[in-house]
């Protein structure tokens, strides 16, 4: 069995209405990559340490080439043109997950 993996993304919005261009086509994206959100937006708190991302997004894929393949393809590139000038900041990490029975 592949483990799967996960982007985790801190952002902060500075333009919402350019935003929506983005958010309207990234999530056909993720999908045709065989990926799901988990986590987009919504209420969060630092429980421990320093860090407070003013938004929060964390999308699992079935692997981490599948995630990869997500970042790097045509659909996401064009995607992540309306997300320039968008966003104070916009971080993301991939992370493998584990690789565990079910």
């Amino acid at each position: 069995m592949t483990a799967p993996a996960y982007l985790l993304v801190e952002m902060k919005i500075s333009d919402p209405e350019r935003y929506k261009q983005y958010m309207a086509e990234a999530p056909a994206a993720v999908k045709a990559a065989g990926g799901e959100y988990l986590v987009r937006g919504g209420r969060h708190e630092c429980l421990e340490g320093d860090w407070n991302p003013a938004r929060v997004a964390m999308l699992r894929f079935p692997s981490y080439e599948a995630a990869k393949s997500f970042y790097d393809g045509q659909m996401y590139r064009a995607a992540r043109v309306h997300r320039q000038d968008a966003t104070d900041y916009f971080n993301m990490v991939l992370v493998e997950g584990v690789d565990a029975p079910v």
